[in-house]
């Protein structure tokens, strides 16, 4: 039975905070205030101080297990973990795709195509919950999801660790990390250290935060100003510039109008079961967000400047104005950062 379509909940979920518009896409949300308009103040702008502001440069490195992330990059790229061998980690999360394959939803085993649009897993290591519905606590909770999956890798953990441990690399470099060797604790320990050096510290905007004024053009910092005012950093904020909280679709506007409803568009609903958390998503972070089209959970939107424009009418119940998008798009290009050093592209 398909679910009826169901105007979404004008529940806030965080509280202490006025929240009037929430701006979704792919990885986001930006939320605007549904009457605050960006204030005419001078185009030139001071450089900040990080203390000051509500976004946070992602930090150099991380303290992690060298061996670890090693191990954990090998079992990421080898598809003996999925049931047909064909199909790994980064089959849907392609370090050279912004952490992500770029398609509406990812292909998997048997060219089954899932059921939502798979987020990047840069800085994933970063974000308060796993998944869009927040369904998975830590990194390590996570590995279950797409490897049990029948539309993603389709696998047993009996059937995974049968493989891993008649392979003839991995025993000798579990046991030398792993004094039990292989198990399925383990290789959730491995893969989950090897995501969370994925890191992409050194984007031009971090660089600004920093101290370096001449780091992002004028049109950038005047999108960060209208991202500020309009009240898009209430979600997100912080280092990952999202990814700390949950939050509705559709306020201003009934996202889900006009078509089936599937149930991942039912959110965190289904994980919570309650009626107040239907239609209402982790909000992702901004980091990369150029490089992750196409955009929102079900990779409706095609472009950068269709998700702005398009939840601008939803949560705001108005259009932009073509400079107000401009801006707000340039700002947000300029949080694509740095992997081992190389700018992502």
């Amino acid at each position: 039975m398909q679910a009826k379509t169901k105007k979404p909940s004008l529940l806030v979920i965080r509280k202490n905070a006025l929240l009037p518009g929430f701006l979704i896409a792919s990885g986001f949300i930006l939320l605007f205030s549904c009457c605050a308009r960006a204030e005419d103040r001078p185009s030139s702008s001071p450089t900040p101080s990080v203390k000051e502001e509500p976004i946070r440069p992602i930090p150099q490195t991380l303290p992690l297990d060298s061996r670890k992330v090693l191990l954990g990059q090998k079992l990421f790229t080898d598809p003996i973990l999925s049931h047909d061998n064909t199909i790994s980690c980064a089959s849907c999360h392609s370090l050279a795709k912004g952490g992500t394959d770029r398609r509406v939803r990812s292909i998997g085993i048997n060219q089954a195509e899932g059921e939502i649009n798979a987020p990047t897993v840069f800085n994933s290591g970063l974000h308060f919950k796993e998944f869009w519905d927040g369904r998975a606590n830590t990194l390590e909770d996570q590995v279950d999801g797409p490897l049990l999956n029948t539309k993603e890798m389709g696998s047993t953990w009996n059937e995974v660790l049968a493989k891993v441990r008649v392979s003839s690399s991995y025993p000798v470099a579990f046991k030398q990390i792993y004094p039990d060797g292989i198990d399925a604790k383990n290789i959730r320990d491995a893969l989950s250290e090897y995501e969370r050096s994925l890191i992409t510290p050194n984007s031009r905007f971090d660089r600004f935060l920093r101290g370096e004024k001449e780091a992002i053009t004028q049109t950038e910092k005047d999108g960060y100003r209208k991202f500020k005012s309009y009240g898009c950093v209430s979600c997100h904020e912080g280092v990952d510039v999202g990814g700390n909280m949950f939050q509705p679709l559709g306020v201003m506007g009934d996202f889900f109008a006009n078509r089936t409803v599937t149930k991942a568009d039912l959110g965190r609903f289904n994980v919570t079961g309650k009626e107040e958390d239907k239609f209402v998503f982790k909000v992702p972070s901004l980091r990369n967000i150029a490089l992750t089209a196409p955009y929102f959970h079900d990779g409706s939107a095609k472009t950068l400047e269709d998700a702005v424009s398009t939840m601008a009418a939803y949560q705001l119940g108005r259009d932009l104005s073509p400079e107000d998008l401009a801006q707000i798009v340039a700002f947000l290009k300029s949080l694509t950062g740095e992997y081992n050093g190389k700018p992502l592209e």
